[in-house]
């Protein structure tokens, strides 16, 4: 049985959140890293915009300022999402730590898994877009705030979207990180965008709306439970190292914490 690392590296601000994926994905040895699973938090609530994104023009950056709402660029596409209420989760591997998959698009199915089932086990009726869209509903087209759209294998509740999840692939690596929302927030993000989706409520959906007491530290475990269950693997417990934590330091301070990568998008 494949053992996979485990980081709990509980609530921190947007730029050090970031900084801390991307120190993993650094780090990472496709040739003798095991791979990660991290679960984190947002404290205090950050937006974070998809790698390729014109802040400007999605983001009423001045609001931001004004709100002290911090703005972060991931190292990952889609569109911007506002972090509050939720669970996070990363991870780092090689495609030869996973199950057998067939195409980029089919590893968010594989990697999605574990999230399906995580639903599933809470007593949640959750499917895959592409398995409940309604006749008609087209699935995949670009939108700038991340829940405003579907990806084939984004999760809905009752035809609502619940999170959303992003990849990054590099030579024989692959990262994702995704959200899952504890109390819906779209409602307070939507106010830094320049254009208002509507009807966004009625899209999107969180745990506490159907029902599930948004206690983090029980799903958790819960979360762990389905990802052990899903991809039949372990999970050990492995701080931060040395090495990891340095380029966390250094990546906060001169990438996460900077206009030239999180609002002009430099180095992209």
């Amino acid at each position: 049985m494949l053992t996979w690392r485990f980081i709990d590296s509980g609530y921190n601000g947007g730029p050090e959140n970031m900084a801390l994926d991307e120190a993993l994905l650094q780090s990472f040895d496709p040739r003798q890293s095991p791979p990660v699973l991290r679960l984190y938090g947002w404290s205090p609530p950050a937006l974070s915009l998809g790698r390729f994104q014109n802040a400007g023009e999605i983001l009423d950056l001045e609001r931001c300022r004004a709100a002290g709402v911090s703005v972060v660029r991931r190292i990952t596409g889609g569109g911007v999402i506002f972090h509050a209420d939720e669970l996070t989760y990363s991870m780092v591997c090689s495609p030869h730590h996973l199950p057998v998959f067939h195409s980029i698009k089919d590893s968010f199915r594989v990697l999605t898994g574990f999230l399906l089932q995580f639903y599933r086990n809470l007593g949640l009726d959750a499917a895959y877009a592409v398995d409940s869209k309604a006749h008609g509903e087209k699935l995949g087209e670009r939108t700038p705030f991340c829940f405003a759209g579907k990806e084939t294998f984004d999760i809905l509740i009752k035809n609502r979207k619940i999170g959303g999840n992003a990849q990054r692939r590099m030579k024989q690596v692959i990262f994702q990180h995704g959200s899952i929302p504890l109390i819906s927030r779209v409602e307070d993000g939507i106010q830094f965008l320049r254009e208002h989706p509507s009807g966004i409520h009625e899209r999107v959906t969180s745990l506490f709306e159907e029902d599930i007491p948004p206690d983090s530290e029980i799903l958790k475990t819960k979360l762990k439970d389905a990802f052990r269950t899903n991809l039949s693997v372990e999970l050990v417990d492995e701080p931060l190292t040395g090495v990891e934590q340095e380029r966390v330091t250094r990546l906060t301070g001169e990438k996460y914490l900077s206009d030239s990568w999180n609002v002009c998008g430099e180095g992209v």
